[in-house]
């Protein structure tokens, strides 16, 4: 019975304790206040990469093609390289999470021109695609 008595008591510290600690930590996890990149309006032309085997494997080109899009359903990374080497992500205007993979795929390891929002995203650029059309 002493026992019983105990963790009982025990347990209802633990009620007490764990609302306070549950509040702490939310109040870690709300989100900061950030400000919207700046951006400006381009038009880029460059090559549809599978990003994860493009640079972790030095795999691309026609060859290629069937892997990268296999690896896009999969949810690696496709983006788009120019050709002075810059490397953009692309992204979603709408919702951060949208994954952009479905407007690629058709055309992994090809070239494209795709018009859109451009920002510096953490040392790479980083697109918001308008428009995307097979490289003229």
């Amino acid at each position: 019975m002493r026992s019983t008595i105990l963790t009982g008591i025990g347990l209802l510290g633990l009620a007490l304790v764990l609302p306070a600690g549950a509040q702490a930590q939310a109040q870690d996890k709300q989100p900061m206040h950030m400000e919207m990149p700046k951006s400006q309006q381009v038009k880029i032309t460059g090559m549809v990469v599978d990003v994860s085997c493009k640079f972790g494997q030095g795999l691309a080109g026609e060859e290629h093609r069937m892997c990268a899009q296999v690896c896009a359903d999969r949810g690696l990374p496709l983006a788009i390289l120019t050709d002075d080497g810059k490397l953009y992500l692309p992204t979603s205007a709408g919702m951060p999470g949208d994954a952009q993979n479905g407007r690629l795929k058709e055309f992994a390891e090809h070239r494209v021109t795709v018009q859109g929002k451009a920002f510096a995203a953490g040392g790479a650029q980083a697109i918001q695609i308008a428009s995307i059309a097979p490289a003229s």
